[in-house]
C-alpha cells in the first residue's frame, strides 16, 4: 500500500504562512522575472486566472478583482517543503520524496484503519508546517496519483483523504480520466493511444500490456498495469544521481555589455560549483551559453555554446568561473541584446573517482582545491549568506531576476524573520 502525500497549491499555500490575512484571499505566484502565472490558489482559479498566463496582460484586470501577487520565493519554498518532507518522515521510514511539493510513503506495514492514519498526517502536516496536504492512498503509485486527485477533488474523507480500496466508483473514475491526465503518459502518447482507440485511463488499465510494451515501451506497459492494481514502480528510496547540473536565468533587463554577462556567468558557476560539492561529484566539462530574444523583431536571434574540456575532474568553483568566462570569449559578440545565458555541467562523476591522465600538462591538485571549497563553503552558510564570492560577479546587477512582489525568506534570512511584539 502508498500513499501519495500532495501539498494543496503549494507555492501559494507557502505565501498564507506567514501571512494568515491572505486566507480565504485569491493569490498567484509569478515565474522567474515576475513573466508568467506558474501558482494560482483555488480563490483565483474560480476568477479564471490561467496557468502560464503572461502577468503584463492580465494584471491589471485581476488585481481589481483584489487578486494578490507575489513573485517567486524559492528560499521560502524550499525551507517549508523540507520540513514537510521531515513531518511525513515520522509516518514511514521509507518514502521517496517525489518533487518540492509530493512525496510517496510505504505504507505495507501498515495494519490499522488506514483512512485514519491519512487524516492523522493531513493534520500533522497543517499543524506543524502551516500547509494543507492531501492523502491518496492505493496498491500502486499510479492509482495513489488518481486516488489523491479525487482527494484534491474533495471526494475523500474529510476532503482530504482517499483509499482507492474502499472506493466504490473506481470504474467509473478511471473511465472518467482522460488517458493524457494519467500519470506518466505525455501529450504525444495520449494522442497516438487516441487513434488506437485508448482515450480514457480504464482503457488503458484494460489494453493488453504486451501490445503497449510493442507499440510504446515498458514504461507505458508499467502504467497500464499500476492502473490495474499491479505495481511496478518501487520506491526510489535513493535518489540517483544527476547526470548533468545547470544553472540558467532570464535576465531581468536585456544585457548589452561583456562585463555584464560575465558578472552573472561567474554567479552561476558558484552556484554550479555548490551543487557540484553538495552531491559529492565532480565535472570534466563545462559548457557555457548565451542567446537573444527570438522575438525581439528589431535584431536578428543570435544563440551560440562553448564547451571546454578539463584536464582534470573538479568540484572547484574558481575552475568553473574561470571556464565559463573563458567560453563566454569564444561566443560573445558585441552591440547584441543578451536576454538568457547559463552554465551547464554534462559529464558528472563522484568526486572519489578520478580518472588519471598519462601525458598530463599540470597534475591536479584536488587535495588543498577541496580544502579551500570547504572553507568556501562553511562560510557561505554562515547567516550572512554569501559572505564569500568572487570579483568578477560584481561587475554588474543587472542580470538580476525582477521580483517586484517578493515575499520575506522568513526561514532563511535574519532580516526577514517574523517579529513578535509581545504586550
Amino acid at each position: 500500500m502508498v500513499a501519495l502525500v500532495d501539498c494543496n497549491n503549494f507555492y501559494a499555500s507557502c505565501e498564507r504562512v506567514f501571512q494568515p490575512a491572505l486566507m480565504g484571499r485569491p493569490i498567484v505566484v509569478l515565474s522567474n522575472n515576475d513573466g508568467c502565472v506558474i501558482a494560482r490558489s483555488n480563490e483565483a482559479k474560480a476568477l479564471g486566472v490561467a496557468m502560464g498566463a503572461p502577468w503584463f496582460k492580465v494584471s491589471r484586470r485581476f488585481q481589481a478583482l483584489g487578486v494578490q501577487v507575489f513573485s517567486s520565493n524559492y528560499a521560502l519554498y524550499g525551507d517549508l517543503s523540507r520540513r514537510v518532507m521531515q513531518v511525513l518522515a515520522r509516518f514511514s521510514p521509507r518514502l521517496e520524496v517525489y518533487s518540492i511539493d509530493e512525496c510517496f510513503l510505504d505504507l505495507s506495514s501498515w495494519r490499522g484503519d488506514r483512512t485514519a492514519l491519512g487524516a492523522e498526517i493531513v493534520h500533522t502536516v497543517q499543524q506543524w508546517t502551516g500547509l494543507p496536504v492531501s492523502v491518496g492512498l492505493a496498491p500502486t503509485k499510479t492509482l495513489a496519483k488518481v486516488a489523491n486527485r479525487m482527494a484534491k477533488a474533495g471526494h475523500g474523507a474529510g476532503g482530504a483523504v482517499l483509499d482507492w480500496t474502499q472506493w466504490p466508483a473506481q470504474r467509473e473514475t478511471l473511465a472518467a480520466l482522460p488517458v493524457e491526465d494519467v500519470w506518466g503518459v505525455s501529450t504525444r502518447w495520449g494522442a497516438r493511444l487516441r487513434q488506437m482507440g485508448i482515450a480514457t485511463a480504464l482503457a488503458l488499465a484494460e489494453a493488453n500490456p504486451t501490445r503497449l510494451r510493442k507499440v510504446f515501451s515498458v514504461v507505458l506497459e508499467r502504467t497500464a498495469r499500476e492502473l490495474a492494481g499491479q505495481s511496478c514502480l518501487p520506491l526510489e528510496l535513493v535518489p540517483p544521481s544527476q547526470r548533468q547540473i545547470m544553472v540558467s536565468r532570464s535576465f531581468g533587463q536585456r544585457l548589452t555589455q561583456r562585463e555584464e554577462l560575465e558578472a552573472a556567468l561567474t554567479a552561476f558557476a558558484m552556484r554550479a560549483g555548490e551543487k557540484l560539492r553538495r552531491q559529492r561529484l565532480r565535472t570534466r566539462v563545462v559548457s557555457v551559453f548565451v542567446h537573444t530574444s527570438p522575438f525581439d523583431r528589431a535584431a536578428s536571434h543570435y544563440a551560440n555554446a562553448a564547451t571546454l574540456v578539463l584536464e582534470h575532474p573538479t568540484r572547484d568553483s574558481g575552475r568553473l568561473v574561470r571556464s565559463a568566462l573563458q567560453g563566454l570569449g569564444r561566443i560573445f559578440r558585441p552591440g547584441l541584446a543578451y536576454q538568457r545565458a547559463g552554465v551547464l555541467l554534462p559529464d558528472l562523476a563522484p568526486e572519489q573517482v578520478e580518472q588519471g591522465v598519462l601525458f598530463s600538462s599540470a597534475p591536479g591538485d584536488n587535495a588543498r582545491s577541496d580544502r579551500l571549497m570547504d572553507c568556501l563553503d562553511a562560510l557561505n552558510r554562515s547567516p550572512a549568506r554569501r559572505a564569500v564570492g568572487y570579483a568578477s560577479e560584481l561587475q554588474g546587477h543587472a542580470w538580476r531576476m525582477r521580483q517586484r512582489h517578493k515575499s520575506p525568506a522568513s526561514l532563511s534570512n535574519w532580516h526577514d524573520l517574523p517579529i513578535v511584539h509581545a504586550r
